[in-house]
């Protein structure tokens, strides 16, 4: 393929690049305080949640496959080969992910309180789809295209990070610590999908490692 034909590819994944990070800052830092009082444990939040991550995240996503790439969005995303390596690996490092906070703090208590409509719904059971179809399925492997894996991996990361960065400071839990923690499950979850080579593995333990954290264990 010559240089030139790579250009207009280029200029098209920057543009989508650019407008999803301002477009998703420019919803949290203007919009979102008028979501949330619609009140964070009421079903109407997180029905909003899910549809605003479904046309900022993801339905560009899928635009971007089937009509600037033309290619089937889903195979392209590596949803559809190697499924069963997928669903197994990403079983596994759920398991794992459960285990160890086990192994440190006991059995949960008191599970009831932290869970509502978005805790479920959308922080844990849509999680996975919502940030797994953008970044490791399509933004590490157009970087991939264009780099080593490594490199694509860590700018992904990078990028996965600066998306949460809004929300951090709007909700005041920006911290570090977060930011490298953050930073470094997204490098993992990279590194997963590389072997498995099935986004499955990375939105089912991505959706379980959001669970954990945020429902079984919140606040640990």
């Amino acid at each position: 393929m010559s240089q030139s034909s790579l250009k207009p590819a280029n200029r098209q994944f920057a543009v989508y690049l650019g407008l999803f990070v301002t477009t998703w800052a420019g919803y949290v830092l203007l919009v979102y305080r008028h979501v949330q009082a619609l009140g964070e444990a009421s079903f109407a939040y997180a029905a909003t949640n899910i549809c605003v991550r479904l046309m900022i995240w993801v339905a560009p996503v899928f635009l971007m496959l089937k009509v600037v790439d033309r290619t089937a969005p889903l195979r392209a995303l590596g949803l559809v080969d190697n499924w069963k390596r997928g669903v197994l690996v990403g079983l596994g490092l759920s398991t794992l992910l459960l285990v160890l906070p086990l192994l440190r703090f006991g059995w949960p208590h008191s599970i009831g309180r932290n869970i509502t409509w978005n805790s479920v719904l959308s922080t844990s059971l849509g999680i996975g789809f919502f940030e797994e179809i953008p970044f490791r399925g399509f933004i590490l492997q157009k970087f991939q295209t264009r780099m080593n894996f490594w490199l694509a991996n860590a700018l992904t990361s990078l990028v996965f990070v600066s998306l949460h960065l809004p929300g951090w400071f709007r909700l005041h839990l920006f911290t570090p610590s977060l930011t490298l923690n953050i930073f470094a499950l997204s490098f993992v979850w990279g590194m997963v999908f590389r072997c498995s080579r099935s986004l499955w593995s990375c939105v089912i333990s991505h959706s379980a490692s959001d669970f954990i954290s945020f429902v079984l264990f919140h606040g640990r």
